[in-house]
């Protein structure tokens, strides 16, 4: 059986210095127009918490600052979007589902980019209004042979550090992850 194509992906090269990429809808954002209001909004764990309980902010959080691979595929009810046979035989780890409320656009960015204007590295992908379960999966893309070039590098077609799934939320779903750090701490 061959695994039905996802309505839409993106993969792209995002980074952050401020430690953690975000999915976010920018109309929840509007009011962030400069270094004061982006703070009175993003610079706590509660802030950020507070966001990702309402539905606008997912964030794809391990620690640390610098560029990522990051692939985002969203489906539908009817066909949702998956990993591929690839991409689950290098998957690390999988978050439970955080909560997306979209009104037509979620962009990925580094959590510094945040704002109610777009700027340089932030990446659109559209996805129709509605209730979506958002899971992250981390990939180690440097297991698989070959994808590494001389210096550790990845080679073009290498998998990503994080594929992002949005599927439309099912009737009746309302538990979610609301937590910072994205995956799990190991035997905790």
């Amino acid at each position: 059986m061959t695994a039905q194509q996802p309505v839409d992906e993106h993969p792209a090269t995002v980074a952050t210095d401020a430690g953690m990429l975000v999915l976010w809808d920018p109309q929840r954002f509007e009011a962030v127009v400069d270094d004061d209001t982006w703070e009175d909004e993003l610079l706590e764990d509660e802030d950020i918490v507070r966001h990702i309980q309402a539905g606008a902010l997912v964030p794809l959080n391990v620690g640390g600052d610098g560029a990522f691979g990051v692939l985002v595929r969203s489906g539908t009810a009817a066909t949702p979007a998956a990993l591929t046979e690839r991409e689950s035989a290098h998957q690390l780890v999988a978050s439970q589902p955080y909560h997306f409320v979209s009104r037509g656009r979620a962009l990925v960015s580094g959590i510094e980019h945040v704002s109610g204007s777009v700027s340089d590295g932030v990446i659109e992908h559209s996805v129709s209004e509605g209730r979506y379960a958002v899971v992250i999966h981390l990939i180690d893309w440097q297991a698989e042979t070959g994808s590494q070039d001389g210096r550790g590098r990845p080679v073009p077609g290498a998998l990503p550090d994080f594929v992002v799934l949005i599927n439309p939320a099912q009737p009746g779903q309302g538990s979610f992850r609301t937590a910072v750090r994205t995956f799990e701490a190991p035997n905790g």
